[in-house]
């Protein structure tokens, strides 16, 4: 049964490598979209193949498989209801949240749609060491080095290879069986694991039952992505930037055809509140709708708020950086109130409760070369963009050490709200001035959506590393491990409103709130078409293999 989540994350490097074969293309290079809005969105794809080709030679398991459907004709009804498979796993929120986001897009514009979610690995009985993906990722997302080796190495083309042909020949007829079991219109992948074995097993099973399912993939990473994603026989995928594109191009031969950059699918609530803020937080119309946000959730619109999100991080490092947050708020005369998440943590929320803030503050006064000392040693193997920003903070606190103004006149007026598990997270992050969080591709994408600036304070190696180029290049926002070096910068971000407007402007041009519509709208029009097609097919109408 499909069941809701929240918060956003990113995917887990898999035992199982997908790759691909040449197939015909058939897709339209721009992708026209109607949405509920009076307006109509159009997703525009690359007019021009490159001709990049998979770097593995093809397999026998491979090179026997069915031919995938052709293009279908234009749909005649576009609004009757659909059964949606989505295949996905639980190695971080994300995955599922996009799935859900999706699957509320598919029920409001097919009504009557019914969807599952189906993990391949675990919902399956399939073999070691595939049914582990789940609680292995839990183990490998809080160790980075092992994560680290891990990506690298099944990211690896001969790896690839090797696990192909394994999970073919292990699990394609276990998870075959189960998919023909759920009969649906439609296959969209939302896992990296989860093309290969599986797109060849819907192929197998519309040669079987005579009608085709169209399989498409929404790529849930969004600055950098494993190759376990892209298969180029899929009939659309689904991407949220350009560095991610060229990574499907170069290492999975996808063509420009196929590729719909879409951004990445967010919850419902997001594009709402963007509509509300007008597109820009910093005009007149959002800054109001800030404003009434921040009292309905019981903040003082005329104080500063930050949001702090914990992620996969552990109790401690998310417990210093709101320490560190609250001293330098305080000591720089900044009024502020710390939203924190502390989601189903609830020894890290009555810590925060009971804590002496005031003990707080006297730990936190140290000297500005002892700041400077332990900066220099953390960003010694940072690329030199991601410490930029950084610095500029550093010298602008030296500037006021020199004025003698390290400490201000006035303290800040400021208040910790530990928060438990949040269902409303798209207020918050209206409400917020500034959000603090590790790199995951999903959460990221709903920042942006409401032109909230980001600082980032840990990634997955690999993985998320092209997240964090994705707000440093987009700049709205940067990358810091150092819990009083992250609360230095706020403290003076928060304090250049200029700074903070130009910041949420950039963010809004990274976000795309409405993806999620757009792709499900997509999707429907095209499996409505494919759905026509096998009932002419049925009754025996010629002339519907294709426009």
């Amino acid at each position: 049964m499909p069941s809701s989540s929240a918060g956003g994350s990113s995917s887990s490097p898999p035992p199982a490598a997908i790759a691909g074969n040449d197939h015909p293309g058939g897709a339209p290079t721009t992708t026209t979209i109607a949405t509920t809005t009076t307006t109509t969105t159009t997703i525009a794809t690359a007019a021009a193949t490159t001709g990049a080709s998979p770097s593995s030679d093809e397999d026998d398991a491979t090179a026997s498989r069915p031919p995938p459907p052709p293009p279908p004709p234009p749909a005649r009804n576009r609004r009757r209801p659909l059964r949606v498979l989505f295949l996905s796993s639980d190695t971080g929120g994300g995955h599922r949240a996009s799935a859900e986001a999706l699957a509320a897009q598919f029920r409001a514009h097919y009504p009557g749609t019914t969807y599952d979610l189906l993990d391949c690995w675990t919902d399956v009985e399939s073999s070691w060491p595939y049914y582990t993906i789940r609680d292995a990722y839990k183990s490998l997302s809080s160790s980075p080095w092992k994560w680290r080796a891990l990506y690298h190495v099944s990211n690896n083309v001969a790896y690839a290879k090797l696990a192909d042909l394994h999970s073919h020949y292990m699990n394609e007829d276990l998870i075959r069986e189960r998919m023909e079991g759920m009969d649906p219109d439609v296959v969209v992948s939302v896992h990296p694991t989860m093309n290969y074995v599986p797109l060849l097993a819907i192929r197998r099973i519309s040669e079987k039952v005579g009608r085709d399912i169209p399989f498409f993939t929404v790529v849930t990473d969004f600055g950098s992505g494993h190759r376990h994603w892209f298969n180029k026989d899929v009939d659309k995928m689904y991407l949220a930037s350009e560095p991610i594109k060229r990574i499907a191009q170069k290492v999975g031969g996808v063509p420009d055809e196929k590729i719909v950059m879409s951004g990445l699918p967010i919850r419902q609530d997001f594009a709402s509140r963007a509509d509300s803020l007008g597109g820009d937080r910093t005009t007149e119309r959002g800054m109001s709708h800030v404003s009434s946000t921040k009292s309905m959730l019981g903040i003082d619109p005329s104080r500063r708020m930050v949001l702090v999100m914990g992620g996969g991080e552990g109790v401690g490092s998310l417990s210093d950086i709101v320490d560190e947050l609250y001293a330098k708020f305080r000591t720089q005369g900044v009024d502020a109130t710390v939203c924190v998440v502390c989601g189903r943590n609830e020894a890290l929320r009555a810590d925060l409760e009971a804590r002496c803030w005031d003990e707080v503050v006297s730990r936190s006064l140290r000297s500005y070369e002892s700041l400077r000392s332990r900066f220099y040693t953390k960003v010694l193997s940072m690329h030199a963009h991601r410490s930029r920003r950084i610095q500029l903070a550093l010298d602008r606190a030296a500037a006021k050490a020199a004025e003698g103004r390290d400490v201000a006149e006035r303290p800040g007026d400021v208040r910790v709200v530990p928060l438990g598990f949040v269902t409303n997270m798209a207020d918050y992050m209206v409400a917020a001035d500034v959000l603090v969080s590790k790199a995951g591709p999903g959460t990221i994408a709903e920042a942006a959506s409401v032109g909230l600036p980001v600082m980032l304070t840990s990634y997955l190696p690999g993985q998320e590393a092209g997240n964090v180029d994705i707000v440093l290049n987009g700049g709205f926002g940067d990358f810091c491990e150092d819990p009083e070096t992250i609360a230095l910068e706020i403290a003076c971000w928060l304090q250049e409103p200029e700074l903070l407007k130009k910041m949420s402007r950039k963010a809004m041009r990274v976000g795309h709130p409405h993806a999620a519509e757009e792709i499900a709208l997509d999707i429907g029009e095209m499996t409505q078409r494919w759905m026509e097609r096998n009932e002419d097919r049925k009754k025996g109408v010629s002339g519907t293999d294709g426009p």
